[in-house]
């Protein structure tokens, strides 16, 4: 065996402290992954709703602006609120 200069604890030391910080990462990633999809949800209903004001402000059509037609709104944007109107005015 060749002795590269480099003690084997030294190597088992820093792969360890490696597959900790990916481990950390991995974790940190997971953990955060709800909060990222909650804010965006959110953010969309925000804009959704905003959309729905404007048609209504138009007064041509009046929409309620609930929470699922904000977040279909949001989340479809223009055909999303175009589902809406035909929802609203000829299912409904």
């Amino acid at each position: 065996m060749v002795n590269l200069g480099v003690n084997m604890e030294t190597v088992e030391y820093i792969a360890g402290v490696a597959i900790g910080i990916i481990a950390i990462v991995v974790i940190v990633n997971i953990l955060t992954l709800p909060f990222q999809l909650m804010f965006k949800l959110a953010i969309n209903g925000i804009f959704g709703a905003a959309m729905l004001y404007f048609i209504n402000l138009i007064g041509i059509i009046n929409i309620k602006i609930t929470l699922i037609n904000s977040l279909v709104a949001g989340f479809f944007g223009i055909p999303g609120v175009i589902g809406i109107i035909i929802y609203n005015h000829f299912l409904k």
